[in-house]
């Protein structure tokens, strides 16, 4: 008598059949998953030096708090030294004739677009200076850190930079206040949610497809909203930067009872004036990640504010200003999106603030060995 398979089988080898496929799409994604993270981790070392995730790279300091880099990490020509900053070993204690000095800001001070520790802007400017003045023993601090504040960096000063005795000190910030502020704007008129701004999900701290898509998609919201003119901040950027002015005051007057000079630059961005919708879009793209509410018009005319706080709080203080943001270009030659150098950015940055210290009478009663500067 012949046998025949009941329906209860056939669902069950139907069910297993169909849990064998899911299994095996699952492995299939996981391993094209394992082998893109893979490429854009060699595309990463290639490009910059790095292989590593973004949090492998940071730690938080137990005495101030702050989110640091890992002294002494090291991934090919990207290095941080013992002390936590990026750049060349400091002699300790500072020798007396040795000048020094400090860079504060937040990314775009500590440039880890740039793979190469010898390309980034605060060590091409000291090694500018050096060269005008070769007497003179230099050598410096990079005290920028991704994502800092003013008020980050005048708890970084106080607990992290001053005990090097830096001899002058530059300030390099604006972005990271400017999105804050506007942040907190839009969250009053509803256009992002209450609790601010998370900048990526746990898995895009660890993965790099997961960063990348992570980002690339919220940018791509943000330009289809930005067309549709959906959602756009209202404000007045004569009102914005009070907070702003107050606390760059605060860490100028902090500086300057660390260093003998205390200089201060206005902020490059790639946005300019008179660019093309499409250039418009290319140089807004990183800063609607942090912002996704805002126009064009209404990212410009807030960086002009913040340069023109900057330029007052110069005057404010007898801070050295250094200008010339728009010296180096706001193309993508110069810029790897609305605020981080590339490599030709990093040295018309470097060039930019090299020759305004080098010109500066009290940099060089410095530099000629003169014990104070005024």
């Amino acid at each position: 008598m012949e046998e025949t398979s009941s329906p209860d089988g056939e669902r069950l080898s139907n069910r297993a059949k169909w849990v064998a496929l899911l299994a095996l799409l699952a492995v299939i994604l996981l391993l094209a998953f394992v082998g893109a993270e893979a490429l854009l981790r060699m595309r990463q070392a290639a490009k910059y030096g790095i292989q590593n995730s973004i949090e492998s790279r940071f730690t938080q300091d137990p005495v101030s708090g702050l989110r640091v880099p890992r002294a002494g990490f090291s991934s090919g020509p990207y290095s941080i030294n013992s002390l936590g900053f990026r750049g060349p070993e400091l002699t300790q204690p500072k020798p007396a004739q040795r000048l020094r000095i400090a860079y504060l800001g937040a990314s775009t001070t500590a440039c880890e677009e740039v793979s190469d520790n010898a390309a980034i802007w605060p060590h091409l400017a000291t090694a500018s200076l050096h060269q005008a003045f070769p007497a003179r023993q230099m050598d410096y601090i990079n005290g920028g850190v991704a994502g800092y504040t003013l008020r980050s960096s005048i708890r970084n000063l106080e607990l992290r930079v001053a005990q090097h005795q830096p001899d002058v000190i530059v300030i390099y910030h604006a972005t990271n206040d400017l999105s804050r502020e506007l942040r907190e704007l839009a969250v009053k008129q509803g256009l992002i949610p209450e609790g601010g701004f998370k900048e990526f999900s746990w898995p895009g701290n660890y993965s790099l497809l997961w960063n990348l898509a992570e980002k690339n998609l919220r940018v791509m919201a943000a330009q289809r909203a930005a067309r549709d003119k959906q959602g756009r901040l209202r404000f007045d950027p004569g009102q914005l930067g009070l907070g702003f002015r107050d606390e760059y005051i605060a860490l100028v007057r902090r500086a300057q009872h660390s260093a003998k000079l205390v200089a201060l630059a206005t902020f490059s961005t790639r946005l300019r004036k008179g660019q093309l919708p499409e250039e418009q879009q290319r140089s807004m793209a990183s800063a609607i990640f942090y912002m996704p509410f805002m126009s064009f018009e209404g990212l410009l005319a807030s960086y002009e504010r913040y340069n023109n706080i900057i330029r007052e709080v110069a005057a404010a203080t007898g801070a050295l200003l250094i200008e010339g943001e728009q010296d180096v270009p706001g193309t993508a030659e110069y810029f790897n999106d609305s605020v981080h150098f590339t490599g030709a950015g990093n040295r018309a940055m470097a060039q930019r603030i090299g020759s305004a210290l080098a010109a500066d009478p009290r940099f060089r009663a410095l530099a000629n060995g003169s014990a104070q500067a005024h």
